[in-house]
């Protein structure tokens, strides 16, 4: 049976804003995994592992998963410690 994670995907490094961390991805976990003879590369002959599935919310994204009988690990977002700082306390010492 396939297994699957959702989770919500972290922010790229080129991003400083908080855009596009609001969805949901479903993700299915590759299996079979194989080194290509020919070019050396890891492949897999499992075409589900390249499918991502994105929802609103996790509740829409847990529904779809037992809907579709698939065994799934929900991943909790860990929350942003932010340090407010002035930037004269940058020549404060």
């Amino acid at each position: 049976m396939n297994k699957a994670k959702i989770y919500i995907p972290t922010k790229t490094s080129m991003q400083s804003g908080l855009g596009k961390t609001d969805k949901w991805v479903l993700e299915f976990e590759t299996i079979d995994t194989g080194i290509n003879p020919l070019m050396g590369w890891e492949s897999s002959s499992d075409t589900m592992s390249e499918l991502n599935l994105e929802f609103s919310s996790k509740e829409l994204a847990i529904e779809y998963a037992k809907r579709n009988k698939i065994i799934f690990e929900v991943i909790e977002p860990q929350k942003r410690k932010t340090i407010k700082k002035s930037y004269a306390d940058n020549f404060l010492k």
